[in-house]
């Protein structure tokens, strides 16, 4: 079918090109051929246009069939369809006049086809879809359009319709026809300004129609007026004739292209205005033309009074451009820093990511967002936060180059686009200084408000099509400095993308991508007890083996952090049911997975399902659980502790629990971090802390369970402290399953330490 397709495509290019350049070889023969008769000249030029005028009906006729096309679209090429037709049958009907003898020359019945056909035209571009507009914004077009015709109107007026009408002894059927002509011309030059000033939709096929219509008008404009001013009549093969052929040919291009695209992939694009000076340039026509008739009248009155309307036109004009500036400026501008707004750092995006990849060319975007603006608005009142507003737009203004633009997006929030970047480094730097300038404490009054800033960078390349794109790129990235401390900048990559990496995560869940390590945990006092935490690993496709700190926060963060637990705790309990007793395993428990309501019926599945006992588990908490245990969270830990599961805190020390909160949870064992082992054999002052946490946990009935222990003086110490197990590479590196089972096939009980 594909093949089909592009074949159908090559015999469709062939054959609209082949019938232009018989066009055009044909006009070259009338150009330099001596002709016998007129006969034999209109009879080639009307079998020179054929080829193109049938070959534009029938691409216009299956356009109109395509799938898919929206109602007003079809209406508008059914209209060109309808013109191109009477095209054809026009210059067929022209062929046919040269053999019936009588007829009259002009206008003939194929003029009167022509003229007809040219009103369907009209119709037909003027019903082009565009995008929507404001009741204001089609008020404003109209009257734009029509000063335009306005202006062509009094140069065709003077050119060609007042010497018509002031023609003696003319028929007055040709009088009417002739001066029809000149008026149709007037409606395509509307036609032609419409378009082209509302931006119409698919624009390479409307600017392919408008090149034919200004053509056609030139060349009409031109055949009439070297006639009536000059007594000028020119022949088929003159160069009038070939604008006429390139005007037929272009409406065949417009055609071929519209029925080749699948849909209207050019939309409206936001602009300027590019060609909102048309107006103008009628204005200056007409005036132009004004004086050059008067110009033989005097001064007084004529002359003057023409020129005074001249200068007070020009004034008129000069100050609606300062009026339109002002209102452009106004539009754009944000009224409290006087930086961009939202909708021209929107455009700036858009033109920004409109432009191609380059080697060697490089844009970006910064999205500035500020730390602890809030407590200030709540502290000191809104004209705080205002003064700070301001100043960060005083910084930015100094920091960034003379083409970038800033602005303040809304909030707090702000944006700098940077284009025609030299390298990359050049964006970071930018972000830097910014971070740096925006530390700078701002003077309100009698006080001095500290605020730092994060800042997101991202780079236009091959995945950042669009400026909501590259901007959400900015975004991503910008939390990601939030997450690692604030007042900083990070560049985007994909690994920052958290919704892509939490679908990621539970991919990797589903696809059984985890993996679980086991690090023995033994007793240090001698005995035989001995237990195992299972720790998670990410056996990535492409990164390879990662630890927990390359994925765990952005799970807890996402909430991937549930399943991934339960996948955890089901697979630890499956290879922990065949190990020797007595052997604990301990597993994390996330913050999430607390909050849960469902907890207790998904461990007690886990552990039907895997046939492991409950008094063999234990549970292990962060410090964020101990913190604030509500009542819900009691009582959930409250039920695991009646199955015989035991609980543990994980990593204490290291957050702001206090040991008082441990009273209101059914904790069995604490565990405190590394950095409390740390230097207890060499170091007084941390011994002494260490030996304050144990006792401590001693006194509320607590198992101490020291972690990150890597000499045998560490553990001989925690021994005199009390401490009843330990955890660290001095015993053994967390391993796979199978090794583990191997390890505690081998193992014996370890003596006391010391």
């Amino acid at each position: 079918m594909a093949q089909l397709r592009a074949r159908s495509s090559r015999l469709l290019t062939a054959a609209v090109w082949g019938s232009g350049a018989l066009l055009g070889v044909l006009l070259l023969v009338q150009c330099f051929s001596e002709w016998s008769g007129d006969v034999q000249e209109r009879m080639s030029n009307d079998l020179a246009y054929l080829p193109v005028t049938v070959l534009s009906a029938v691409l216009a006729g299956r356009v109109v069939r395509k799938p898919g096309l929206e109602r007003r679209e079809r209406r508008a090429w059914t209209l060109l369809m309808v013109s191109f037709l009477f095209q054809v049958v026009a210059h067929c009907v022209s062929m046919a006049q040269n053999f019936v003898p009588g007829l009259p020359t002009y206008p003939s019945l194929a003029d009167y086809l022509y003229a007809v056909g040219l009103s369907f035209v009209v119709a037909g571009v003027l019903m082009l879809p565009v995008g929507r507009r404001t009741g204001a914004e089609r008020v404003k077009l109209l009257i734009d359009s029509l000063i335009v015709v306005a202006g062509a109107c009094m140069a065709l007026w003077y050119l060609e319709i007042g010497p018509i009408v002031h023609m003696g002894g003319a028929d007055p059927v040709v009088l009417v026809f002739s001066t029809a002509v000149p008026v149709l011309d007037l409606l395509l030059v509307f036609a032609l300004i419409t378009v082209l000033l509302r931006r119409a939709q698919a624009g390479a096929v409307v600017g392919l129609l408008a090149g034919s219509m200004a053509v056609k008008v030139v060349a009409d404009s031109a055949f009439t007026i070297a006639y009536v001013q000059f007594g000028v009549f020119f022949k088929p093969g003159s160069w009038p004739y070939a604008l006429w052929a390139t005007a037929a040919f272009l409406a065949l291009l417009a055609t071929r292209r519209r029925l080749l695209q699948d849909q209207l992939t050019e939309v409206e694009r936001p602009g300027r205005g590019r060609l909102g000076w048309l107006p103008y340039v009628a204005v200056v026509l007409a005036y132009g033309l004004l004086a050059f008739v008067a110009r033989e009248q005097s001064l007084y009155p004529l002359g003057g009074m023409i020129f005074g309307a001249i200068a007070l036109t020009a004034l008129v004009i000069v100050r609606q451009m300062f009026a339109q500036q002002e209102n452009r400026r106004l539009a754009v501008t944000d009224p409290l820093t006087g930086l961009s707004n939202r909708a021209l750092i929107t455009e700036r995006l858009t033109e920004v990511t409109r432009q191609p990849v380059r080697e060697g060319r490089h844009s970006a975007v910064l999205l500035i967002d500020l730390d602890h603006f809030k407590p200030i608005n709540d502290a000191h009142g809104h004209e705080a936060g205002d003064a700070v507003l301001k100043a960060v737009a005083t910084a930015l203004r100094a920091v960034i180059r003379s083409g970038d633009t800033a602005g303040r997006l809304g909030g707090d929030e702000f944006a700098v686009v940077l284009p025609a970047l030299p390298n990359r480094q050049v964006a970071e730097s930018i972000a830097q200084r910014l971070v740096d300038a925006l530390r700078t404490p701002v003077i309100f009054g009698d006080v001095l408000l500290n605020v730092e800033a994060s800042i997101g960078v991202a780079f236009r390349d091959e995945t950042t099509t669009d400026g909501a794109r590259l901007l959400a790129h900015a975004d991503t990235a910008m939390y990601a400095a939030k997450r690692s401390g604030r007042g900083q900048y990070r560049v985007y990559s994909p690994e920052l993308d958290t919704q892509a990496r939490d679908a990621e995560l539970r991919a990797a869940v589903a696809n059984n991508e985890l993996v679980v390590h086991f690090q023995p945990v033994v007793d240090l006092s001698g005995g035989g007890n001995m237990a195992v935490e299972a720790l998670v690993r990410w056996n990535h496709p492409t990164r390879g083996l990662l630890m927990p700190g390359a994925f765990i926060e952005l799970a807890e963060e996402t909430g991937a952090v549930i399943p991934m637990g339960e996948w955890v705790l089901r697979e630890a309990c499956r290879q922990a049911a065949d190990w020797p007793e007595p052997v604990w395993l301990s597993v994390n428990l996330s913050a999430r997975q607390v909050m849960q309501a469902g907890l207790v019926d998904t461990i007690r599945g886990i552990l039907d399902e895997t046939g492991f006992r409950a008094d063999r588990l234990s549970l292990e908490l962060t410090e964020s659980v101990v913190l604030q245990p509500d009542e819900h969270t009691v009582a959930r830990l409250s039920e695991l502790r009646a199955m015989g599961i035991g609980l543990s805190v994980d990593d204490f020390g290291t957050g702001y629990a206090a040991l008082s909160y441990l009273r209101a949870l059914p904790v069995s064992v604490l565990k405190i971090d590394r950095s409390f082992v740390t230097g207890i054999d060499t170091d007084p002052e941390a011994y002494a802390v260490a030996e304050a946490v144990v006792r401590l946990a001693q006194a509320y009935k607590l198992h101490v369970v020291a972690e990150g222990i890597e000499t045998a003086e560490q553990a001989a110490c925690l021994v005199e402290m009390g401490c009843t197990y330990g955890q660290g590479y001095h015993f053994a590196r967390p391993m796979p399953g199978d090794a583990l089972t191997d390890w505690l096939a081998a193992v014996t009980p370890v003596p006391a330490a010391g």
